[in-house]
């Protein structure tokens, strides 16, 4: 067993059948017994299968009226979490309050151009009211290490 912290979540490796990876976050650590710790699907807790990679589509865009922006961001028209996103950030430049950049995370290049087509969709309909000119990419992470 081997375990190792990174942005604040805890990585609990387990020699299984599927060598999984078992995330944790720093919350449950406490709670959590190595000897008997039973990994429950919950908020926080996510598996993740070894050597996998993780995706995000990153989108940003100018908005002009950051706060209606957020609000129809806050209503999920494209149901977030079933379309497999796992984690996302919200980001607003300090020198531009009237942009938008948002990171989502998923486990898999698919599901990420699932969303982006769904996200197309919307854009469609909100085009120059609530964003404009939207620019996407979907990269992987290479390396994180918090310092």
């Amino acid at each position: 067993m081997l375990i190792s912290c990174l942005h604040d979540v805890i990585y609990l490796h387990v020699e299984t059948r599927s060598d999984t990876i078992i995330v944790v976050s720093k919350a449950f650590e406490a709670a959590s017994n190595a000897r008997t710790w039973i990994p429950i699907r919950s908020p926080t807790v996510l598996s993740q299968k070894k050597g996998t990679s993780v995706v995000i589509l990153q989108i940003e865009h100018p908005v002009p009226n950051f706060d209606a922006w957020q609000k129809a961001f806050d209503s999920d028209p494209v149901d977030r979490k079933q379309s497999g996103v796992r984690r996302y950030r919200v980001f607003r430049p300090i020198d531009n309050p009237n942009f938008a950049i948002i990171d989502l995370e998923f486990d898999s290049v698919n599901e990420a151009e699932s969303l982006l087509a769904a996200m197309r969709e919307v854009w469609g309909r909100v085009q120059g009211t609530i964003m404009e000119n939207p620019r996407v990419r979907i990269v992987e992470v290479v390396e994180s290490k918090e310092l």
